[in-house]
């Protein structure tokens, strides 16, 4: 499909504030997995058409979601669906994201989880590291690597189920860099 190799790069300030909210991040999950109306998103997240509406109208706006050609649904009316743009999932929020924009995709995650049910877990890590601020910089080049060594060949594997994932590498509570290990 896409002749151009997909890069990570940071968010412009318009695409970071409309994947500040986790329900927007929701929204481009599902129109990544398949084309959806407002009325279908709506269904789906269990939201009022106007709410989800008014998060649709945002992620179009900042680029990351876009209309679909108009199809006929199964009533015989037209519907106007929505689809996610495949840069979406290749650009990072930059440093100094507000705290709730920062939280928005746990949250989204989350909500995801419960939707699909426990039995949907295919691995669960939970772990604490001790690492020098140049291992944890190694530490998250190195997932981002191999995540994006997968999405680069997303397209090969549409006839295989979709699998959702987060990895998250905090700095834990009252814990601070040592003297002279500055990042």
């Amino acid at each position: 499909m896409s002749s151009a190799p997909m890069r990570r790069r940071e968010a412009t300030v318009r695409e970071a504030k409309a994947r500040a909210h986790p329900l927007r991040l929701r929204i481009l999950r599902l129109c990544w997995q398949q084309e959806l109306t407002n009325k279908q998103l709506a269904d789906r997240l269990e939201k009022d058409p106007g709410t989800v509406l008014y998060h649709v109208r945002h992620l179009v706006a900042a680029g990351l979601l876009e209309q679909a050609p108009v199809r006929t649904g199964q009533s015989g009316a037209l519907e106007k669906p929505y689809r996610a743009k495949p840069r979406s999932w290749w650009i990072d929020d930059p440093p100094g994201t507000e705290p709730d924009a920062a939280f928005a995709p746990i949250e989204a995650f989350r909500d995801e989880l419960r939707d699909a049910g426990p039995d949907s877990v295919r691995t669960f890590a939970r772990f604490a590291l001790h690492l020098s601020p140049q291992d944890a910089v190694e530490l998250d080049r190195r997932i981002l690597e191999v995540l994006d060594s997968y999405l680069a060949t997303d397209e090969q594997r549409l006839d295989q189920p979709a699998y959702g994932g987060l990895v998250v590498l905090h700095q834990l509570a009252g814990q601070s860099d040592p003297p002279g290990c500055g990042a």
